[in-house]
């Protein structure tokens, strides 16, 4: 049995059926072609390029293999049945006594798919944590540059105070220009985000490759909450400043 790409491949005229082919120096009959399969993490599934043959087969024209791997497929609902079964049907073949631990191991998509949702959580932690480093830099350094704003327009601030701007309009203006800034940085960092899902989206078909809504939301959330969190203390020191001793200050 060869798989579809083999056939199209090895026979580009089709009809593979009956013919025969040469491998490691053996002569093999082909006697069926596997249809074209499902796609897999990279946009072609294994078995498409494929060539399967009886075990006895195998054995004999290579020794060499000591591990061997047998794909049985449940009934729909008898999955834990099947798997009691084929754990007990290897542990006959291999002459187990009872209470001795399986020489051989056993895994079904639901154990594949814990595997890789525990790496894949795995992954996220690390990125959370790097991206909250990333942020408390990102509003450090958003703080600083209000803290240098607010330096540098102090008699700016002295003139507005002096005709009757009071402490909560300069906190406010101060605020909403941190905002500002961090907000500009999330819409940025979001546009990038996702051109580069597209992009992983074209090369990777089989990957999911859409960007919900609520990603977008939070995204900007956090952007903005960051710049009102670093801003706050430029924004009070601003509005602390004595109006008389700003407009002095050159």
């Amino acid at each position: 049995m060869i798989g579809a790409n083999v056939a199209d491949s090895l026979y580009p005229e089709g009809k593979p059926l009956g013919r025969t082919l040469m491998m490691d120096g053996a002569e093999y009959t082909v006697i069926g072609v596997y249809a074209k399969a499902k796609g897999g993490f990279f946009g072609e599934n294994g078995m498409d390029n494929a060539i399967v043959m009886p075990l006895r087969t195998a054995q004999s024209r290579y020794p060499q293999l000591t591990r061997w791997m047998i794909i049985a497929k449940a009934r729909p609902g008898k999955r834990q049945d099947a798997y009691d079964e084929v754990d007990a049907a290897m542990r006959r073949i291999r002459r187990l006594a009872s209470g001795t631990p399986d020489d051989f191991s056993i895994s079904t998509p639901d154990q594949i798919i814990q595997q890789f949702d525990s790496i894949t959580g795995l992954i996220g932690l690390v990125a959370i944590a790097i991206s909250g480093l990333g942020l408390l830099v990102g509003g450090i350094g958003v703080m600083n540059i209000m803290l240098v704003s607010v330096t540098e327009r102090t008699r700016e601030i002295g003139v507005r105070k002096a005709v009757g701007a009071r402490s909560r309009d300069i906190i406010g203006q101060f605020l909403v220009e941190a905002m500002t800034l961090t907000g500009a940085g999330g819409v940025l960092g979001i546009v990038i985000a996702v051109l580069i899902t597209l992009l992983i989206g074209a090369l990777v078909p089989s990957l999911p490759s859409t960007v919900p809504a609520w990603a977008l939301i939070t995204g900007f959330t956090v952007s903005v909450a960051i710049g009102v969190f670093f801003g706050v203390w430029p924004a009070v020191k601003a509005a602390q400043l004595d109006p008389v001793e700003a407009l002095r200050y050159e």
